[in-house]
Protein backbone atom coordinates (compact mmCIF):
# COMPACT_ATOMS: atom_id res chain seq x y z
CA UNK A 1 0.00 0.00 0.00
CA UNK A 2 1.15 3.59 -0.80
CA UNK A 3 2.76 5.31 1.80
CA UNK A 4 3.22 9.34 2.59
CA UNK A 5 6.33 11.34 3.26
CA UNK A 6 6.93 11.68 6.70
CA UNK A 7 6.45 15.30 7.45
CA UNK A 8 4.81 15.02 11.15
CA UNK A 9 7.29 16.87 12.25
CA UNK A 10 8.66 19.22 9.25
CA UNK A 11 6.73 22.80 11.04
CA UNK A 12 7.90 24.28 14.40
CA UNK A 13 5.68 23.03 17.19
CA UNK A 14 4.95 25.50 20.56
CA UNK A 15 4.27 22.05 22.29
CA UNK A 16 5.62 18.72 21.01
CA UNK A 17 3.12 15.78 22.03
CA UNK A 18 4.14 12.60 22.90
CA UNK A 19 4.81 10.34 19.98
CA UNK A 20 1.85 7.60 19.50
CA UNK A 21 1.19 4.98 16.88
CA UNK A 22 -1.92 6.79 15.81
CA UNK A 23 -3.41 7.29 12.28
CA UNK A 24 -1.39 10.49 11.11
CA UNK A 25 1.71 7.81 11.86
CA UNK A 26 0.26 4.64 10.32
CA UNK A 27 -0.08 7.05 7.37
CA UNK A 28 3.44 7.91 6.71
CA UNK A 29 5.02 4.84 9.08
CA UNK A 30 6.82 2.96 6.14
CA UNK A 31 8.70 6.24 4.69
CA UNK A 32 9.36 7.21 8.72
CA UNK A 33 11.38 3.64 9.06
CA UNK A 34 12.94 3.76 5.49
CA UNK A 35 14.34 7.20 6.01
CA UNK A 36 15.09 6.65 9.82
CA UNK A 37 16.17 2.80 10.70
CA UNK A 38 19.57 2.47 9.33
CA UNK A 39 19.81 -1.33 8.16
CA UNK A 40 15.39 -2.02 8.71
CA UNK A 41 15.61 -3.69 5.05
CA UNK A 42 18.27 -5.35 5.92
CA UNK A 43 16.77 -6.98 8.83
CA UNK A 44 13.85 -7.59 7.58
CA UNK A 45 14.83 -9.39 4.33
CA UNK A 46 17.28 -11.70 6.55
CA UNK A 47 14.40 -12.28 9.54
CA UNK A 48 12.46 -14.35 6.88
CA UNK A 49 15.68 -16.41 6.54
CA UNK A 50 16.47 -16.93 10.15
CA UNK A 51 12.71 -17.42 10.35
CA UNK A 52 13.18 -20.08 7.28
CA UNK A 53 15.27 -22.24 9.49
CA UNK A 54 13.81 -22.39 13.20
CA UNK A 55 9.90 -22.22 12.63
CA UNK A 56 8.73 -25.55 13.60
CA UNK A 57 5.88 -27.81 12.55
CA UNK A 58 2.48 -27.38 14.51
CA UNK A 59 3.46 -23.62 16.14
CA UNK A 60 3.10 -20.27 16.27
CA UNK A 61 5.67 -17.50 14.97
CA UNK A 62 4.92 -14.37 16.89
CA UNK A 63 5.41 -10.55 15.94
CA UNK A 64 4.90 -8.45 18.84
CA UNK A 65 4.65 -5.43 17.88
CA UNK A 66 3.47 -5.97 14.34
CA UNK A 67 2.97 -2.65 13.34
CA UNK A 68 1.39 -2.35 9.93
CA UNK A 69 2.56 -6.26 8.78
CA UNK A 70 6.15 -6.12 7.53
CA UNK A 71 7.60 -8.47 9.34
CA UNK A 72 4.54 -10.57 9.49
CA UNK A 73 4.69 -11.00 5.49
CA UNK A 74 9.02 -11.07 5.61
CA UNK A 75 8.22 -14.32 7.46
CA UNK A 76 5.21 -15.79 5.71
CA UNK A 77 6.95 -15.72 2.38
CA UNK A 78 10.10 -17.85 3.61
CA UNK A 79 8.10 -20.34 6.22
CA UNK A 80 8.12 -24.00 5.03
CA UNK A 81 7.36 -26.00 8.16
CA UNK A 82 3.69 -27.86 7.94
CA UNK A 83 1.21 -26.42 10.47
CA UNK A 84 2.91 -23.44 11.23
CA UNK A 85 0.52 -20.01 12.22
CA UNK A 86 1.58 -16.67 12.02
CA UNK A 87 0.24 -14.44 15.40
CA UNK A 88 1.31 -10.50 15.03
CA UNK A 89 0.10 -8.37 18.28
CA UNK A 90 -0.20 -4.74 18.51
CA UNK A 91 -1.72 -2.39 21.09
CA UNK A 92 -2.14 0.18 18.40
CA UNK A 93 -6.16 -0.23 17.20
CA UNK A 94 -4.86 2.07 13.60
CA UNK A 95 -1.86 0.17 13.03
CA UNK A 96 -4.17 -3.67 13.26
CA UNK A 97 -6.62 -1.83 11.11
CA UNK A 98 -3.97 -1.30 8.17
CA UNK A 99 -2.02 -4.43 9.08
CA UNK A 100 -5.00 -6.35 8.08
CA UNK A 101 -5.23 -4.89 4.56
CA UNK A 102 -1.97 -5.35 4.01
CA UNK A 103 -2.07 -9.31 4.92
CA UNK A 104 -5.07 -9.22 2.80
CA UNK A 105 -4.13 -8.15 -0.16
CA UNK A 106 -0.63 -10.19 0.22
CA UNK A 107 -0.68 -13.93 -1.62
CA UNK A 108 1.41 -16.44 0.72
CA UNK A 109 -0.59 -19.06 2.42
CA UNK A 110 0.80 -19.47 5.72
CA UNK A 111 -2.75 -18.08 8.17
CA UNK A 112 -2.05 -15.06 10.21
CA UNK A 113 -4.03 -14.13 13.35
CA UNK A 114 -3.89 -10.49 14.09
CA UNK A 115 -4.89 -9.16 17.60
CA UNK A 116 -4.70 -6.07 18.93
CA UNK A 117 -3.82 -5.63 22.42
CA UNK A 118 -1.10 -5.08 25.26
CA UNK A 119 1.66 -8.04 24.39
CA UNK A 120 2.05 -7.82 28.17
CA UNK A 121 -1.41 -9.34 29.16
CA UNK A 122 -1.48 -11.66 25.93
CA UNK A 123 -1.12 -15.10 26.70
CA UNK A 124 1.02 -16.73 24.42
CA UNK A 125 0.25 -20.50 22.54
CA UNK A 126 3.24 -22.87 22.15
CA UNK A 127 5.67 -20.70 19.61
CA UNK A 128 9.10 -21.56 17.57
CA UNK A 129 9.49 -17.72 16.70
CA UNK A 130 9.17 -14.69 18.16
CA UNK A 131 9.91 -11.50 16.52
CA UNK A 132 10.34 -7.80 18.65
CA UNK A 133 11.10 -5.43 16.04
CA UNK A 134 12.09 -2.36 17.95
CA UNK A 135 9.10 -3.17 20.28
CA UNK A 136 10.60 -3.76 23.67
CA UNK A 137 12.36 -0.62 23.87
CA UNK A 138 8.89 1.29 24.25
CA UNK A 139 7.87 -1.41 26.57
CA UNK A 140 7.73 -0.18 30.58
CA UNK A 141 11.49 -1.12 31.51
CA UNK A 142 9.86 -3.01 34.80
CA UNK A 143 7.70 -5.30 32.35
CA UNK A 144 10.52 -6.19 30.20
CA UNK A 145 11.98 -9.05 32.18
CA UNK A 146 8.38 -10.79 32.77
CA UNK A 147 7.55 -10.46 29.08
CA UNK A 148 10.39 -12.34 27.95
CA UNK A 149 10.03 -15.00 30.63
CA UNK A 150 6.48 -15.52 29.70
CA UNK A 151 7.99 -15.55 25.71
CA UNK A 152 10.20 -18.40 26.31
CA UNK A 153 7.90 -19.81 28.64
CA UNK A 154 5.80 -20.86 26.18
CA UNK A 155 8.48 -21.25 23.40
CA UNK A 156 9.68 -24.94 22.25
CA UNK A 157 13.38 -26.51 22.52
CA UNK A 158 14.97 -25.08 19.68
CA UNK A 159 13.08 -22.05 19.13
CA UNK A 160 14.54 -18.24 18.84
CA UNK A 161 13.72 -14.85 19.89
CA UNK A 162 14.87 -11.96 17.33
CA UNK A 163 14.81 -8.72 19.17
CA UNK A 164 15.75 -5.94 17.16
CA UNK A 165 16.62 -2.84 19.16
CA UNK A 166 18.02 0.90 19.20
CA UNK A 167 20.78 0.41 21.67
CA UNK A 168 22.39 2.71 24.18
CA UNK A 169 26.22 2.68 25.05
CA UNK A 170 28.43 3.17 28.47
CA UNK A 171 31.25 5.16 27.29
CA UNK A 172 29.72 8.63 26.49
CA UNK A 173 31.77 9.76 23.32
CA UNK A 174 30.68 6.37 21.81
CA UNK A 175 27.34 7.23 22.11
CA UNK A 176 27.61 10.23 21.33
CA UNK A 177 29.22 9.36 17.85
CA UNK A 178 26.25 6.45 17.48
CA UNK A 179 23.61 9.62 18.01
CA UNK A 180 25.63 12.25 15.44
CA UNK A 181 25.85 9.18 13.08
CA UNK A 182 21.95 8.42 13.48
CA UNK A 183 21.64 11.77 13.23
CA UNK A 184 23.72 12.06 9.47
CA UNK A 185 21.66 9.45 8.44
CA UNK A 186 18.34 10.74 8.56
CA UNK A 187 19.87 14.10 7.50
CA UNK A 188 21.05 12.14 4.60
CA UNK A 189 17.22 11.09 3.71
CA UNK A 190 15.57 14.45 4.05
CA UNK A 191 15.07 15.54 7.43
CA UNK A 192 15.98 18.45 8.77
CA UNK A 193 16.98 19.36 11.90
CA UNK A 194 14.00 20.36 13.06
CA UNK A 195 12.42 17.68 12.25
CA UNK A 196 15.33 15.71 13.77
CA UNK A 197 14.69 18.02 16.85
CA UNK A 198 11.17 17.58 17.43
CA UNK A 199 11.27 14.02 16.51
CA UNK A 200 13.23 13.15 19.85
CA UNK A 201 11.58 14.85 22.11
CA UNK A 202 8.29 13.39 21.27
CA UNK A 203 9.95 10.14 21.83
CA UNK A 204 12.74 10.25 24.36
CA UNK A 205 10.07 9.58 27.54
CA UNK A 206 8.52 6.55 25.12
CA UNK A 207 11.57 4.97 23.75
CA UNK A 208 14.01 4.04 26.66
CA UNK A 209 17.04 1.99 24.96
CA UNK A 210 19.91 -0.24 26.88
CA UNK A 211 22.55 -1.45 26.66
CA UNK A 212 23.46 -4.97 24.68
CA UNK A 213 24.50 -6.18 28.21
CA UNK A 214 21.28 -5.35 29.75
CA UNK A 215 19.20 -7.00 27.21
CA UNK A 216 21.91 -10.05 26.93
CA UNK A 217 21.96 -10.62 30.98
CA UNK A 218 18.16 -10.02 30.46
CA UNK A 219 17.73 -12.68 27.98
CA UNK A 220 19.61 -15.26 29.54
CA UNK A 221 17.74 -15.02 33.15
CA UNK A 222 14.53 -15.08 31.16
CA UNK A 223 15.32 -18.63 30.23
CA UNK A 224 17.31 -18.62 27.10
CA UNK A 225 20.28 -20.43 26.98
CA UNK A 226 22.35 -18.09 24.58
CA UNK A 227 22.32 -14.59 22.63
CA UNK A 228 24.33 -12.54 20.58
CA UNK A 229 24.01 -9.88 17.86
CA UNK A 230 23.68 -11.07 14.60
CA UNK A 231 23.41 -7.28 12.97
CA UNK A 232 24.44 -3.59 13.93
CA UNK A 233 24.43 -0.28 11.71
CA UNK A 234 24.82 2.75 15.01
CA UNK A 235 23.14 2.17 17.91
CA UNK A 236 20.14 -0.07 15.88
CA UNK A 237 20.83 -3.21 16.04
CA UNK A 238 19.09 -7.11 15.82
CA UNK A 239 20.06 -9.52 18.71
CA UNK A 240 19.07 -14.02 18.26
CA UNK A 241 18.21 -15.24 21.53
CA UNK A 242 17.89 -19.85 21.67
CA UNK A 243 15.67 -21.14 24.16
Amino acid sequence: MTSKRDALYSEPLSDVPNFEFDHAVVDVFPDMIKRSVPGYGTILNILGQIVERYAQTDTACYDLGCSLGAGILSMRHRIVAPGVEIIGIDSSEAMIERCRKVVDADSADVPVKLVQGDICDTPFESMSVCVLNFTLQFVPVEQRQSLLTKIAESMVPGGIVLLSEKLAFSDTEHQQLMIDLHHNFKRSNGYTDLEISQKREAIDNILIPESFETHHERLLSSGFRSADLWFQCFNFSSIIAFR
